[in-house]
This record gives structure tokens, C-alpha cells and sequence, in this order.
């Protein structure tokens, strides 16, 4: 297996330090308000990868951390007067329901921020007393000028650097480059203990301690959006390697920007569908072969016709499926159609191997699926266990990029539609009870939540926007 790694600019072999476990590390989301698509796709596409990594065998640890103290958070509690970690878990509780709505597998760790203060505090420490860090008046500094290498990742020289959109100006600063590792409290925030006085940490600090924490001080992919090459993780290597004076990450898997109309789809530019929005309107499985067939360092394009389109290529898979349990259920001992299926297996694999092309994978699925339908039109009873290795592939291969609804699925959805058919029914019985007002708000709240109401003689029927 062959992976790009940002790091060296060129794909290469896949070994891990302590085969067969791999330790892998995703920057989570700053919990600071519903996360839109484009951060979906990275949180996609890493699940998509650890999912193939589980599948070849490694026992994987993935860890992706919850930044639940910061700048953005802070101010979003104060405009809305709440507090800031009560407004912080009820974003957390949000961005929960969102990943499982994308079919994400959970992580086995989810680390806070807030709850990792005495490690972030250590790990400051350790690198004021290695002379990488400086504190002015409690507030704590990374020097930049002292790590040699700084730069590596993104590519970015120090001498070349100048302070500027995404570089915060401080005069106390002895570089402009140098960023927060502790932050001074100021009046009304949040605060902790430290040998610095009351503060809380930076950003970049936190990341660094909570890896390091729950994987090790050497870990195996570190993944995020390009977005985050520099300053995020160029810091983290500077914060992590200065203190432990060993790599910090042998993989970096970063991954390309979701775009609207060829323009990076983001928050600050107001250009951007929530994963929430995005989700009412079109099932988990189109938006995951949507993000399946393109490459993950590519840039996608999003829109309405894409996802749409998506969508057919997999009604074209969940038709295909339907007809091999059929064929299953009618099958018996007749010789094995002359398919060699494991060819199949090993060129998707092959496929996932080169840097984790997913869009061949998924042309290898629908190649596979094409033959199969070629044996399943005879309409004539077909060797069980051939239909059965044929089910396996199908469901090893699409697990991986979740692109096949399953029972499990079909449950949720059967849940989904009790609820909604429950709430119509309240609405029924309140305007029976000439409660109007109460039949109203129902209509109201459902039309909020996505869902359209259709009123006839025959009674109500609804539609998801």
C-alpha cells in the first residue's frame, strides 16, 4: 500500500511503526457551530480510509479530537449570552448526530480540549525548559527560529514568511511568526491555572498533547484538510518534535477543498451548505460516491446535478443488489458461472493500494456489478456459493466507501417514518379538536426540520426537501 505524504511530496510504502496496529489521528471539528459539508468530506474520506485500513487487516486506533475551547467559541456563547462549555457540548451533541447521519464509523477516542489542561500544560513546560518557548507577561510563545526544519510540511520558509491574514500581529511577539501556546485570560473568558497565571491554551498546543496523549509520541497518519497544512499542523511538528526531539507523524494524508462554483467552499466567505442541510435533501450513500469519485487530494466541485447524479449510480447498485438476494434465495447447486471474482478483489484493492483511488474503486464496483448482470438476466437458478462469494464482494467493497444501504438503514428510515406519520397524526387529531394553532406550530416545525406537508382529501401525505 502506497501512501501520498505530504511531508516528502511523493507516495510511499506503508509501514507502520508497530504493524499490524496503525495509530491514526484526524483533526476534529472546533465546536463552534454546525460544520458544513466541505469539512464533511474530510471527516468522509478519512472514515473511507481507516475502514480500508480495518479491511486489509491493521488493528487501527483512531483518534479525532474535539476542540471545545477557542476564540470563535467564546464569542458565539457571549452573543447569545450562554456559557461557553454549555454552549460547547451542545455543539458536540450536534456534530454527533451529523457523522452518523454520513454514516462515519465512531472513533474510539474523541478527546477535549478542556479536558486535557494538565497534559497541555506539561507539554508548555517541557518546551519552555528546552528554550523553545517564552512567556510575556502570561502569555506563553512558540520561537519559531528555533526549530530548524520549521517549514517542512507546508513547504513555507521562515525568511520568506511575513506577518499577515492568517499570522495574528502582537507587538510582544519576538517574531511574528511565533505563535500562542497559552493565552493570557482576559476579562469575562474562560480560565484555567498555570504556572503563567490564569489562561487557556492555543489552538495548535492542543492538538500536539491530545495526540501524543491517547497514541503516542510517534504516530502513524495524521490527516485533516488542506486547509490545515500551515499554520495547524506545520505548528504541531515545531510543538511535538521540539519537545520529543522524534518525528511526530510518518504519514500526513491531506485532504482537497470542497468547492462551490471553483471557489473553496468555507464559513469566513459565506459560500456553504451545513452537512445537516445538505443531508435532509440527499441520503448518506450519494453524498459518500459523491466524495467516492473523486480523488480525496483533488478539489471537487459540489452541486445539486453531481449529487443527483451520484444517486443514480447507486440506484443502479441497490437494483443489482435486490436481484442478487433474489437470485440467492432461488439458488442451488448447478456449476459456477466462469467469473473469476478474486480478480475482481485484487484489482480493487490494487485500486486502494495506489494512494487510495477510490474512483477506481468504484469503476471496478460497477465493472463487477455489469458482469454479474449479465449471468443474473438468464433468470435460471445460479450456484449458491458463487452468488454468496458475489454478495461478499459487494458487501466488503461497498462497506468500505458506504455506499450500500443496509438493513440497518432501512431500519433507521422505518423509524424515521413512524416518527413523522406519529406527528401528522397529532396534527390530524388537533385539527379535529379545532386546536388550529397547535396544528399550525406542528406544520411550522416540520417545514423547519425539512419536511413538506401535503393536505387532500384522501389525507396527509409529506415529502423530504
Amino acid at each position: 500500500m502506497k501512501i501520498y505524504n505530504t511531508l516528502t511530496k511523493s507516495k510511499e510504502e506503508f509501514e507502520p511503526v508497530n504493524p499490524p496496529q496503525v495509530t491514526f489521528y484526524m483533526c476534529g471539528p472546533t465546536v463552534y457551530d454546525l460544520f458544513h459539508i466541505g469539512n464533511g468530506r474530510s471527516f468522509v474520506m478519512s472514515d473511507m480510509f481507516r475502514k480500508y485500513l480495518i479491511y486489509k487487516g491493521y488493528n487501527v486506533k483512531f483518534v479525532m479530537n474535539l476542540t471545545d475551547i477557542d476564540d470563535k467559541i467564546i464569542k458565539r456563547s457571549n452573543e447569545i449570552n450562554t456559557d461557553a462549555k454549555e454552549f460547547a457540548e451542545k455543539i458536540i451533541k450536534e456534530f454527533f448526530t451529523d457523522i452518523e447521519r454520513l454514516k462515519v464509523k465512531k472513533a474510539d477516542v474523541y478527546p477535549k480540549a478542556t479536558e486535557h489542561i494538565n497534559e497541555i500544560i506539561d507539554l508548555i513546560k517541557i518546551l519552555q525548559e528546552k528554550d523553545y518557548a517564552y512567556e510575556v507577561d502570561g502569555d506563553v510563545f512558540y520561537n519559531v527560529s528555533k526549530f530548524i526544519g520549521y517549514g517542512k510540511l507546508s513547504g513555507k520558509k521562515i525568511d520568506d514568511l511575513e506577518s499577515g491574514a492568517r499570522i495574528e500581529i502582537n507587538e510582544i511577539k519576538k517574531n511574528p511568526l511565533d505563535f500562542a501556546l497559552w493565552k493570557n485570560a482576559k476579562e469575562g473568558e474562560p480560565f484555567w491555572d498555570s504556572p503563567w497565571g490564569k489562561g487557556r491554551p492555543g489552538w495548535h498546543i492542543e492538538c500536539s498533547a491530545m495526540s501524543m496523549k491517547h497514541l503516542g509520541e510517534t504516530i502513524d497518519i495524521h490527516a485533516g484538510g488542506n486547509d490545515l497544512i500551515f499554520p495547524h499542523h506545520e505548528n504541531e511538528i515545531a510543538q511535538s518534535e521540539g519537545a520529543n526531539g522524534k518525528q511526530f507523524v510518518r504519514y500526513w494524508m491531506h485532504f482537497g477543498f470542497l468547492n462551490i462554483k471553483d471557489e473553496k467552499m468555507s464559513k469566513s466567505l459565506g459560500n456553504f451548505f451545513t452537512a445537516r442541510e445538505v443531508t435532509k435533501k440527499h441520503s448518506p450513500e450519494s453524498i459518500r460516491m459523491l466524495f467516492a469519485q473523486t480523488h480525496y487530494r483533488g478539489p471537487l466541485n459540489f452541486s445539486e446535478d453531481l449529487l443527483d447524479s451520484a444517486a443514480k449510480g447507486l440506484e443502479k447498485l441497490n437494483n443489482f443488489y435486490e436481484l442478487l438476494i433474489s437470485a440467492i434465495e432461488k439458488s442451488d447447486e448447478t456449476p459456477k458461472p466462469e467469473v473469476d471474482i478474486e480478480e475482481f478483489r485484487k484489482k480493487f484493492e490494487d485500486a486502494l493500494d495506489d494512494d487510495f483511488n477510490t474512483p477506481q474503486g468504484v469503476a471496478i464496483i460497477f465493472d463487477f456489478i455489469k458482469e454479474i448482470n449479465k449471468i443474473l438476466a438468464e433468470n435460471t437458478p445460479i450456484n449458491r456459493n458463487f452468488l454468496l462469494d458475489v454478495k461478499s464482494f459487494v458487501d466488503s467493497t461497498a462497506e468500505i466507501l458506504g455506499i450500500l444501504k443496509t438493513s440497518e438503514d432501512a431500519g433507521s428510515k422505518g423509524i424515521e417514518d413512524q416518527l413523522i406519520n406519529l406527528l401528522i397524526n397529532l396534527r390530524t387529531k388537533a385539527k379535529a379538536d379545532k386546536n388550529f394553532s397547535l396544528a399550525d406550530e406542528i406544520r411550522d416545525e416540520m417545514i423547519k426540520l425539512g419536511i413538506t406537508l401535503r393536505d387532500s382529501k384522501e389525507g396527509t401525505t409529506y415529502k423530504l426537501n
